[in-house]
């Protein structure tokens, strides 16, 4: 993460600004506005976007190579950049290339990238960019089913799907996480863009199932069994369902970026119709697979601080705080978001003040300047100083209640809490912003030292080892036995194999 300078911008339109000038330490704060109004859920709020363009900005037309060689490097600003497991890498390359080969752009420059997020995702953009995330890849049983992903986004570039979204209000659309083999909770839709998840495509159901027609028949000029997409997508159905389990809603609220796609029990049926059609057998190597994942990190990465349960930690920088019980926390490459239930909405990003120390000042004269702001205190957070207000943000006649805090660490850098509500609702969730905005402390030695990454271990099973005992290695992962069932495609009741390679997460 880099640090940000908030520099003195003129509002557009009255609306906040106080934007990073170069590469931020978190989403540049109108951008985090524009994506959190997406998360009010009545009524909307929208703002502009920067004066660059952010991302999949412009009209996606003209040469498709160039639009995703110029939109390449801000998503991985987004997603916190490529991962730096050189092995991981080069797996999914090859195999991205392998499969790219036997498709009518055989011949053309393709670009597979692993993203260090463990947000399950996978897109692609024009010009033969693809992406999957380390989150999804330690869903997947064999590298069949790693294909079946592949050879599906494959599939959309190939569709030219991206390209045939060329209105500004589509663009809008694609801000979705999840592309491809992603499906979900409609109720969710209005988080797109958050906490730089996305950069995704709102596909009609059209274009996906013909994008998994295509995977299959990928699948199979590879050699590859193409019923490895419709496991897999069952398997994410499974993931959806733990992602709700452990937020204690069964699914609904929080977050889930499947927001935008088919139902997945119609694409399962689909795919599994499209394999039986095809002449049976395809590979389903599992080694070279488990070789690519084993050691790979899990959950947060370090750059990135870490989410654990409704605490936010980053020992790197030596800060944390935490979110009332309700709220679900993400972590973005480039900014921390958090989602509570009736339509309230956080963001936390910082970086350096441009040379102004007083909270106050910074929150009247940078971040705010121009805005109407309201009820402005300077108070102490922390021990450090702080100060916040409130404002009302509008576009379009609609309307949100905005709670704005800005906290100087000691040595000069600038944190900010953005809260939003519903307009009219602020007083209904102001304790809940309060009581974050006041939990956020300086690390102590001994608290950042008991912050690890998670990782993935191949184990192999032994005579008399149990599902049980794996599971007593995942004592930090909550639902351990659900989440060690899902990563290793066991149903439920199923007992493990004396010699079965399996996947395990261990870490702090």
């Amino acid at each position: 993460m880099e640090i940000a300078v908030f520099a003195e911008q003129p509002p557009p339109g009255g609306v906040l600004t106080g934007m990073p000038i170069h590469a931020p330490f978190r989403k540049p704060f109108r951008a985090a506005l524009a994506a959190l109004c997406l998360a009010v859920t009545a009524p909307a709020l929208t703002a502009p976007a920067p004066a660059t363009a952010g991302l999949l900005d412009n009209v996606l037309s003209g040469d498709e190579s160039a639009l995703g060689a110029q939109e390449h490097p801000k998503i991985l600003a987004q997603f916190g950049g490529a991962v730096k497991d050189a092995r991981l890498q080069g797996y999914v390359e090859q195999l991205g290339r392998k499969l790219a080969s036997t498709t009518a752009r055989a011949r053309e420059p393709w670009t597979f990238t692993v993203l260090d997020s463990d947000v399950v995702n996978a897109f692609a953009v024009p010009g033969g960019y693809v992406y999957v995330t380390r989150g999804l890849l330690a869903l997947a049983k064999d590298e069949a089913e790693v294909a079946g992903v592949l050879a599906h986004e494959i599939g959309h570039v190939t569709a030219r799907h991206s390209a045939q979204r060329q209105t500004r209000q589509t663009i809008a659309g694609i801000l979705a996480a999840g592309v491809g083999l992603v499906f979900g909770n409609d109720t969710l839709a209005q988080l797109a863009g958050l906490g730089g998840t996305a950069v995704v495509a709102s596909y009609s159901r059209e274009q996906e199932l013909e994008a998994d027609q295509l995977g299959v028949e990928t699948l199979r000029r590879a050699g590859y069994d193409p019923f490895a997409m419709a496991t897999f997508l069952e398997t994410l159905r499974r993931d959806s369902q733990y992602g709700g389990l452990r937020a204690g809603n069964k699914g609904e609220g929080g977050f889930d970026f499947f927001a935008s796609h088919p139902a997945t029990e119609e694409r399962v049926r689909r795919a599994a119709e499209l394999a039986r059609a095809i002449p049976q057998g395809g590979a389903r190597p599992r080694d070279p697979y488990l070789a690519a994942v084993d050691g790979m990190v899990y959950g947060d990465s370090p750059e990135n601080g870490y989410v654990r349960d409704r605490t936010f930690a980053h020992p790197q920088l030596g800060i944390a705080f935490t979110v009332p019980k309700g709220y679900s926390l993400l972590n973005g490459a480039e900014q921390v978001i958090a989602k509570g239930q009736n339509g309230a909405a956080m963001a936390f990003d910082g970086g350096s003040a441009a040379g102004v120390s007083d909270p106050a000042s910074f929150l009247t004269g940078v971040w705010g300047k121009g805005a109407n702001l309201s009820n402005l205190q300077r108070i102490t957070i922390g021990g450090m100083p702080a100060a916040t207000a409130t404002t009302r943000g509008e576009a379009e006649g609609e309307s949100a209640d905005i709670r704005l805090v800005a906290i100087r660490m000691p040595d000069g850098r600038m944190y900010r809490f953005t809260f939003l509500a519903p307009a009219g609702n602020l007083a209904r969730f102001d304790t809940d912003f309060q009581a974050t905005a006041n939990s956020f402390h300086q690390l102590t030695a001994q608290e950042a030292a008991r912050y690890r990454p998670r990782r993935v271990q191949v184990a192999t099973v032994q005579p008399g080892d149990s599902v049980e005992g794996f599971v007593r290695r995942m004592p930090q992962e909550p639902y351990a036995e659900e989440l060690f069932r899902i990563i290793n495609d066991l149903p439920p009741g199923t007992p493990l194999q004396a010699g079965q390679r399996v996947k395990v997460i261990v870490g702090e």
